[in-house]
């Protein structure tokens, strides 16, 4: 691990700045020409791999650490209270900061939180160099409706039925990262609480040499990811379909049983149906009980 440099000269009047950088997320080429100058000018750099970042800016033909360069830190998910305390100093003391992650924008699933809101905390300025994202590059090749979405980042190791159960009825589409030996048994999950003939897309190494993008149900997608699966992953999934409400008591009982079915408790099903049809929990409780 890399100890956080000595101050480097700053004005100690007026606190530095803090720049969230976002790196390309596979394609070299994506570089923009701020980003190529953020890391050229930046006397202290956070990253989450110090030997990506430094390759990565290889690849760029830019050298960073030496007696002139980027002193350089590493910032990642075990260290980053720590580090984002020390950090916090270095920019109170009027040194700017330069934040990036291995791909893609820095507290998007990747740490940079923490520091952002210390810095807006202690009113030091905070701004981004915005690059590309696999969110947004997923959900334009996906296929699916992109006028209305929503980021679900990767889902909990526990309680991962209960929460895709929650998200059934989300009309917006939805996107999800997820690990290659994960993405089986996930889009086994999201077929089981949303139906194995909900629409979606599995996007595989954007923007690198063997993107592929696979669109299908989410049973014909569970199928298809039970052999091996490499590389990045992020999984675009349709919305649920907009379906007319009814009061009828057999309809009412019908739509919590799905729920039932999907791995919701009674209770909470009984809360979910009726907050979505706008029906008061009473009739939906009479309903199932009559």
């Amino acid at each position: 691990m890399t100890d956080l440099p000595e101050k480097v000269s700053g004005n100690a009047s007026a606190p530095g700045t803090l720049t969230l950088a976002g790196l390309p997320i596979g394609h070299s080429e994506d570089a923009s020409p701020r980003l190529r100058r953020a890391l050229t000018e930046a006397r202290i750099i956070a990253a989450e791999d110090t030997r990506r970042l430094r390759s990565f800016a290889a690849r760029l033909g830019i050298s960073l650490g030496g007696e002139t360069g980027a002193r350089i830190v590493s910032y990642f998910d075990a260290n980053e209270r720590r580090r984002a305390e020390e950090l916090i100093e270095e920019l109170r003391a009027g040194h700017d900061v330069l934040v990036v992650t291995d791909a893609g924008m820095p507290g998007v699933s990747d740490p940079g939180y923490r520091l952002v809101t210390a810095c807006v905390a202690a009113g030091v300025p905070v701004t981004v160099a915005p690059g590309p994202s696999a969110v947004t590059a997923a959900l334009v090749v996906s296929g699916l409706p992109t006028d209305r979405f929503c980021f679900e980042g990767f889902l909990p190791r526990k309680g991962t039925a209960t929460h895709l159960a929650e998200l059934a009825q989300e009309r917006r589409t939805m996107v999800f990262f997820e690990s290659p030996h994960r993405l089986a048994a996930t889009l086994r999950a999201m077929a089981t609480a949303f139906g194995g003939d909900r629409r979606a897309a599995v996007c595989r190494e954007l923007t690198k040499t063997y993107e592929e993008v696979r669109r299908a149900s989410l049973d014909e997608l569970a199928e298809w990811a039970e052999g091996t699966v490499r590389g990045e992953v992020t999984v675009v999934v349709a919305g649920a379909a907009e379906v007319a409400a009814s009061r009828e008591p057999a309809d009412l009982a019908a739509a919590v049983a799905d729920r039932e079915a999907a791995g919701v408790a009674r209770k909470q099903a009984i809360q979910e149906v009726a907050k979505r049809l706008n029906v008061p929990k009473r009739e939906v409780y009479d309903a199932v009980h009559r």
